[in-house]
């Protein structure tokens, strides 16, 4: 174990909220290894950088000596998570949920130390609980205290349907911590309600409650919404190290410092050394470079990280893009603006609808990369060339 003081820092790194801090450094004086408990429902095959953030902070804590235990929530997987949605989640078959079990584990792999993993299926002990065990598990709790969490509360004031299995998804994971006996439980800030739950279950089972480490959601590549495949602001971990070098140099500079902060395994004190050297002058697309490697080399390897990094060199140093070129400072509404009409003020375009047509032709691209997504919302305070068609480009600052 290492210095508590050191410890603690690193901890704290990147959380949004830990409940409670006092318990939490109490625990770690104490100098046994805790059991580090976060949950994951295979409910996809494939996780993207959002994910990451909470098996980051897992490797924190198994660096610092202490216990993972990397949950793949098969039982709860089949009632679907009903957090942040406003219509009931659609269950997945045992088989699905199995299948993408598989590939997490293969993923998380990349982060975390294999052989200091401990991997749980929280079927092991919601099957043997039974019926009669879930009835005196919902008996634990009214639903008055059900519709205190905020996502139940707005669906039922918006008349929108709550299935009453999907009441009993704290409950499980709640249940989890009390079969796992778990010190620390990590999850999003979305899941503060699932989280406190476990402490009250293990409360009354007595043990002792659970500290509750939560972390933020990270931004997707616009800046705004949390990243999310639905919305196509994602970069998925088994992307291919050119897509995934590309989208990363696409990031606001101000998002590049969050992603630094939740993603990079570098030190805090060499990160805040890369922000002095901003202040002194450096340009902010070289420290970009820094993480876009830094994270093409944990999901694949440094060669592949050097080998998108020359491939970007060549494609915007080498001629593929004209070393003059218009520049344009566009201003944002609320800290967005439309790809199209970015497009659009850009003189790249005559329109948004002549926009839209460029982009689902593949003739729109951003940094060299092309613009999939026609609803796609860019941040104020990015810097990036944007090109239409082979001839048209424009760099273009968002204010």
């Amino acid at each position: 174990m290492t210095d508590v003081s050191h410890a603690f820092a690193e901890i704290k790194r990147g959380a949004e909220e830990i409940l409670l801090e006092d318990e939490l450094l109490e625990k770690l004086k104490q100098g046994k290894p805790l059991k580090i408990k976060a949950g994951f429902d295979p409910t996809a095959p494939d996780l993207h950088l959002g994910h990451t953030v909470l098996i980051n902070k897992l490797r924190q804590f198994q660096q610092l000596g202490h216990e993972v235990i990397f949950l793949i929530g098969d039982f709860t997987g089949l009632i679907g998570d009903p957090t942040g949605k406003n219509v009931t989640r659609k269950p997945l078959s045992k088989e699905d949920v199995l299948a993408n079990a598989e590939t997490y584990k293969e993923q998380v792999f990349k982060i975390l130390d294999p052989e200091k993993t401990r991997v749980e299926f929280n079927s092991t002990w919601m099957d043997k609980l039974g019926a009669a065990g879930m009835l005196k598990l919902a008996a634990r709790q009214t639903v008055a205290r059900m519709m205190e969490r905020d996502d139940f509360k707005k669906r039922y004031a918006n008349g929108q349907a709550i299935a009453i299995h999907e009441f009993m998804y704290p409950l499980v994971q709640g249940w989890d911590s009390v079969a796992l006996e778990s010190d620390v439980e990590l999850g999003g800030t979305d899941q503060k309600f699932n989280l406190l739950m476990g402490r009250e279950l293990q409360k009354s089972e007595g043990q002792r409650p659970q500290t509750v480490l939560m972390m933020p959601l990270l931004e997707g590549l616009d800046g705004v919404q949390k990243m999310s495949k639905s919305l196509g602001n994602y970069i998925g971990i088994t992307d291919a190290p050119s897509e995934m070098f590309g989208k990363i140099m696409s990031i606001s500079d101000d998002l590049m410092w969050r992603y630094y902060d939740l993603l990079s395994f570098r030190p805090l004190d060499e990160i805040e050394q890369f922000k002095q050297q901003i202040a002194d002058g450096a340009n902010p697309r070289d420290i970009k470079i820094e993480l876009a490697k830094e994270i093409i080399a944990r999901f694949h390897d440094n060669a592949a990280a050097d080998a998108a990094h020359q491939e970007f060199i060549n494609r915007f140093q080498k001629g593929a893009m004209p070393d003059e070129m218009p520049e344009h400072t566009i201003a944002t509404t609320d800290g967005v603006i439309a790809i199209a009409n970015l497009l659009k003020e850009a003189g790249l375009v005559a329109s948004t609808s002549e926009a839209m047509r460029m982009i689902k032709q593949g003739a729109a691209k951003i940094e060299g990369e092309k613009i999939t997504d026609n609803k796609l919302q860019v941040s104020a305070g990015t810097t990036a060339v944007y090109q239409v068609g082979k001839r048209k480009f424009a760099r273009v600052i968002t204010a």
